[in-house]
């Protein structure tokens, strides 16, 4: 949000210097990101004069310049060659001297310079109005009035301001500072109470307001006053829709708002002026000259005023003419054909507070996210001020655009809003603060911040709280606005800070995510972090989960995510579809997080690592030409190091089906799930538009850390005694896996089997049969003691023979 000095030094008088206002805005709450030092005309026309051309005569050597000499104030005359057609003597003109650098409108800057034209010489520049970068007008050099004095400076003629801007960082829950009148009555308490000034805001008198006939007769009806709890407006007759003045222009650039005509310029200043938007309608294009609050059909089109039409919600407040047509969507963007033209003379204004919950809801529905009057009425507007404010902005419509008031303000407010109590302990105040306040000095405080003391006793006092402070609901929120004002850096520092120890648990579980992060990343992996927070439709349209399980929340700040996540996969697909639009195909992410469930009125969160891996296995090299992709078994070696590294063991391999699978195994413990991996299901990763395959694996944290305690990775001496392989080709159904035959040679093998690897798979239907694959598997055997027998290590061979064939059914190739 930007704050202009100039505008605030109309409401207050300040006396502190612009850097000293930059650090009591950072004090009270209203943190300061930057503070820039404006012109209203770009380099603030320096250099540039009034003078008198003397003399006019045409140049030697060119039919279309002209040779003169001008009186710019400095004892001397200078000659300047002019190119303008209606340059004259006796002219009072705009005069850029020798060192001086224009910024024209539309163009890059342009230092003046001495030097030749044409052969003759030339010492500065006669100049046109977009020469100065104050107007468009081309067609010749500005003429001045005969009685302008030379040598008068154009910063002074214009009467140009300079102007300090802070863009100040303002936190969701300060409803109160969105406007210059707001910031002004709190910098007013903060001068009043920490730097002896009146705390004054001098506020617009809107006292001239009244009612010039009733030729514009208006009806309002609001169907929902949840959503719209007050509703006001008036007519205005006979208005000239045109340019805004200049001093309203450089108000609203100033702060970055364009400026498009005097009737939308005012609506923008009075809602940067006091915090309440307003919206002006052209009364002709309201059918049957009535306005009605509702909510439309679902599905409903409406044309925005950028001309895009939108599917309406029936949770959208819309504001409807006579015949239900939407005219604008309620506090959030107007309509197409409703607003104000070159060519609209009569006006109907609107001055309204709206429900913040559904102004954020219908923002977030339909992406307009830059309406100014929208991040107002989501903070919360007052309720209180819409009269006001429109009779301060009808007033300045009669000032600038001319018209009359042509209807008795309408004022639609069946719930007044009141002020909340808050009932606050003494005692409270100086505990949570760490300081001790006397009670005067608070209520002073109190005072300067408009909240009044409606009770008190001599332990509590009870304060009625302004409307414009929605935040301000609880004890500890009262007790912040005093600190606000009093001055953090009031409260005193300890000189002495106690801490106590505590045994880390065992295992250590941020050491344990530390370590397989480390190894991870080590390994080519990419850590990310994403919102617990979800999407209900995932859950409705993609997968089947129990809806009774899923932890809806209200989230009013973004609408879609209605949900705490009870799955890991999603949060990962979301950040492959995010990389892969921004050509990042090749991706190795995990990540930390947790999960939610809801378990009838008991609520269950859970720990998980989740791996995601997609695209090539490898960078792209010359050595490999065609790098191959990321695969299953990819995804399992992986799983399988992690396990090893926290010293997992013993666990079971089993295949399972799930629907977020196109095929999975599970490793676990008898019931003890510790990882689920798999390829992800192709529907899932079609409907989420990403390209390839994808493969997920997620870790229960929790069982992991617990199955981990049971288990110390151990470190033997390399054996010193030779190692024996020896080879099987094994003919198998295809149902076998690999797993039952790593399962048997261990059982058979005990100790001397070190290691089982799968190197071949063939397949061959009229060879082997139907059905039929062979495994070509090897076995390594290692004694730690001695040097292994060729017996020893037949006689172990043929009980593996024996086993497979009893077991498996396996036919031996030889």
């Amino acid at each position: 949000m930007n704050i202009s000095l100039n505008w605030l030094r109309q409401y207050l008088d300040i006396k502190v210097s612009a850097e000293q206002l930059g650090d009591i805005f950072t004090d009270i709450g209203l943190e300061l990101e930057g503070m820039e030092y404006t012109e209203s005309i770009p380099g603030g026309l320096r250099g540039v004069v009034v003078g008198q051309v003397v003399e006019c005569t045409k140049h030697p050597n060119a039919d279309k310049l002209s040779l003169t000499k001008v009186d710019a104030g400095t004892g001397e005359l200078l000659q300047i060659v002019c190119g303008a057609p209606n340059v004259a003597a006796g002219q009072k003109v705009l005069v850029a001297t020798v060192g001086t650098t224009l910024h024209p409108t539309g163009g890059e800057p342009l230092e003046i310079k001495k030097g030749k034209i044409r052969g003759e010489e030339s010492n500065g520049m006669i100049c046109a109005a977009d020469e100065l970068g104050i107007g468009e007008d081309h067609s010749g050099i500005l003429v001045l009035p005969e009685n302008t004095a030379i040598g008068t400076s154009a910063k002074d003629y214009f009467n140009l301001e300079t102007d300090v801007i802070y863009e100040i960082g303002l936190t969701p829950n300060r409803s109160d500072a969105t406007n210059h009148v707001g910031v002004a009555k709190d910098l007013a308490a903060a001068l009043k109470i920490n730097y002896e000034h009146e705390g004054m805001v001098k506020m617009p008198s809107v006292e001239d307001f009244k009612v010039d006939n009733q030729n514009l007769p208006i009806e309002v009806i609001v169907e929902n006053y949840e959503a719209c709890p007050r509703y006001s407006g008036v007519c205005i007759q006979n208005v000239t829709v045109g340019e805004s003045p200049d001093w309203l222009k450089n108000r609203l650039l100033c702060i970055g708002v364009r400026s498009i005509n005097n009737i939308v310029d005012i609506t923008n200043f009075v809602l940067h002026e006091l915090g309440q938007p307003l919206h002006a309608f052209d009364y002709e294009q309201i059918t049957n000259q009535k306005v009605i609050v509702k909510t439309p059909p679902e599905g409903a089109k409406f044309t925005t005023l950028d001309e895009m039409e939108r599917s309406l919600s029936a949770e959208d407040l819309m504001i409807c003419d006579g015949q239900s047509n939407g005219m604008c969507i309620a506090g959030v963007f107007g309509g197409a054909k409703s607003g104000v033209t070159d060519s609209t003379q009569h006006i109907f204004l609107e001055s309204a507070h709206f429900h913040p919950r559904w102004i954020r809801r219908s923002k977030t529905r339909h992406g307009l996210f830059n309406s100014d009057a929208a991040k107002i009425f989501e903070k919360g507007s007052d309720p209180n001020s819409t009269v006001y404010a429109l009779k301060r902005a009808a007033l300045l419509i009669q000032e600038i655009a001319g018209g009359e008031i042509a209807s008795e303000i309408v004022d639609l407010y069946p719930n007044p809003i009141a002020k909340k109590e808050v009932e606050v302990a003494y005692a409270h105040v100086n505990r949570l603060i760490g300081t001790s306040i006397e009670q005067l000095e608070m209520k002073k405080i109190l005072a300067a911040l408009e909240m009044d003391i409606v009770a008190e006793t001599d332990e509590t006092f009870t304060v009625a709280v302004p409307t414009n402070k929605v935040d301000v609901t609880r004890p500890a929120d009262v007790i912040e606005e005093i600190l606000r004002i009093y001055g953090f850096n009031r409260v005193p520092i300890p000189t002495r800070v106690s801490i106590s120890t505590n045994a880390a648990p065992q295992p250590d579980m941020m050491a344990m995510r530390n370590l397989i992060g480390d190894y991870l990343v080590a390994n080519g992996f990419h850590e990310m972090m994403a919102m617990s927070l979800s999407e209900s439709r995932y859950y409705k349209d993609l997968l089947t989960i129990d809806e009774e399980k899923l932890v809806f929340i209200n989230n009013t700040s973004n609408v879609t995510l209605d949900i705490m996540r009870p799955t890991m996969l999603f949060s990962g697909l979301e950040a492959i579809l995010h990389n892969q639009n921004r050509q990042q195909l090749d991706l190795k992410l995990y990540e930390f997080g947790r999960t939610y469930e809801k378990s009838g009125e008991h609520f269950k969160e859970y720990n998980h690592l989740a791996l995601y891996l997609t695209g090539a296995r490898t960078a792209e090299s010359w050595l490999q030409k065609e790098p191959k992709q990321a695969d299953f078994y990819t995804l399992k070696s992986w799983v399988q190091n992690i396990l090893t590294r926290l010293g997992g063991s013993g666990y079971q391999e089993t295949a399972f089906e799930d629907e977020q699978f196109a095929f999975a195994v599970k490793y676990h413990r008898g019931e003890q799930v510790l990882v689920e991996l798999g390829k992800v299901a192709p529907k899932l990763t079609k409907k989420m538009d990403i390209r390839g395959s994808v493969f997920y694996a997620d870790f229960r944290w929790d069982q992991v850390v617990k199955a981990s305690q049971k288990n110390v990775v151990t470190f033997t001496e390399l054996n010193k005694f030779p190692t024996v392989r020896r080879d099987l080709a094994l003919v198998l159904e295809n149902s076998v896996k690999f797993a039952d035959i790593a399962q048997i040679a261990r059982k058979v093998g005990k100790n001397l089997v070190k290691d089982v690897n799968l190197f071949d798979v063939y397949e061959h239907a009229e060879q082997l049969g139907a059905s039929k694959r062979s495994y070509a598997v090897s076995f390594t055997f290692e004694n730690p003691v001695q040097t292994l027998q060729d017996k020893d290590i037949d006689k172990i061979m043929e009980q593996l023979i024996r086993e497979y064939e009893m077991k498996l059914g396996a036919i031996i190739r030889r």
